[in-house]
């Protein structure tokens, strides 16, 4: 099968497209022929090996333990282990192959029981790819918060793959959202349920007196010391990702002295998802509730210009690559 590979950290041109072995499903595994996947933080960073202690996770030197990317996908179920019961060939999918990745290949076994279900009725292949990531962390730390009817949120990042999920979910659950990006996704962020948007590139959100009960940092890009002058005592902040190990340090005191004095509460780290999310997840898009947004396409042929795109920190949504 044609498969994206790379042998060695650095820029996206490290990517080349080989034939490599067709995975084989074990007995709890369903192989799906990939139509659609994704290029998302995860998979750039990792392909970087940048900054450096993230190496770790696959080799210090040069990719060791994974050399095909892709953490989302969705597809066809092509085969399926002799215990698989919940899956047959032929089955409409999508999930996420976590920190396995994979999904840039033209198969992938994943395990039935996990991060894999039936397809949207309302999606096509490429919008059912850029839907697990996103919606899944988005949806991770919006349980922990315990979002209220009425409570007004901020999301910083509203236009970016998580933010997506963050705006429309949090609305779902009753809070008053005020989205944060960029000039060019007002109309887009405000589209997805947004009831106000700030341009980032024209005001400070910290600076303008409005507190709020969470401030949702998407992107990782908002200074802690800033984002919590927004919130209200006793509120939440929270933070996803980080923009670099400077940034994140940085961060530290300001965010350990909020916790220590209960001033706010914060939250970050990995994401851990529950059994079911997707599923959950699927029936909001079902009911039209919840829809993702889809920036550029790409064939596998163009993975290059597609990790280069994703890693431009500009895209609004999910960079999704066609395999079929």
């Amino acid at each position: 099968m044609k498969a994206a590979v790379y042998t060695k950290y650095g820029p996206p041109d490290v990517l080349q497209i080989k034939d490599v072995p067709t995975p084989d499903p074990g007995d709890d595994d369903v192989r799906v022929r990939v139509h659609a996947a994704t290029v998302c933080t995860p998979d750039w960073r990792l392909r970087k090996g940048d900054p450096f202690p993230i190496r770790f996770l696959n080799g210090p030197w040069r990719p060791k333990k994974l050399q095909v990317l892709g953490m989302e996908f969705a597809g066809t179920v092509e085969s399926v282990g002799k215990a698989v019961t919940r899956f047959a060939a032929g089955d409409e999918v999508f999930g996420s192959a976590g920190f396995k990745f994979g999904s840039h290949a033209e198969y992938i076994c994943v395990p039935e029981v996990g991060s894999l279900t039936p397809k949207p009725r309302n999606m096509t292949f490429e919008e059912a790819a850029a839907v697990p990531f996103g919606s899944v962390s988005a949806l991770y730390f919006i349980r922990q918060l315990n979002i209220q009817a009425g409570q007004r949120v901020l999301v910083y990042g509203a236009s970016g793959s998580v933010g997506v999920f963050a705006v429309q979910l949090a609305r779902h659950f009753g809070a008053r959202v005020t989205g944060v990006c960029s000039t060019g996704n007002l109309e887009l962020v405000k589209s997805l349920g947004a009831d106000v948007v700030i341009d980032y590139t024209r005001e400070d959100f910290s600076s303008a007196g409005r507190i709020y009960d969470v401030v949702f940092d998407a992107v990782g890009k908002s200074p802690a010391s800033r984002s919590l002058r927004a919130v209200k005592r006793g509120g939440c902040y929270v933070q996803v990702g980080w923009n670099g190990f400077a940034s994140m340090f940085a961060d530290l005191p300001s965010t350990i002295r909020a916790s220590v004095t209960g001033a706010v509460k914060t939250f970050g780290g990995m994401v851990r998802p529950q059994p079911g999310d997707l599923a959950y997840l699927r029936e909001l898009v079902e009911a039209g509730r919840l829809r993702t947004v889809i920036d550029k396409h790409y064939s596998l042929n163009e993975i290059a210009e597609a990790h280069r795109h994703a890693e431009g920190g500009h895209k609004k949504g999910h960079v999704v690559v066609m395999l079929r």
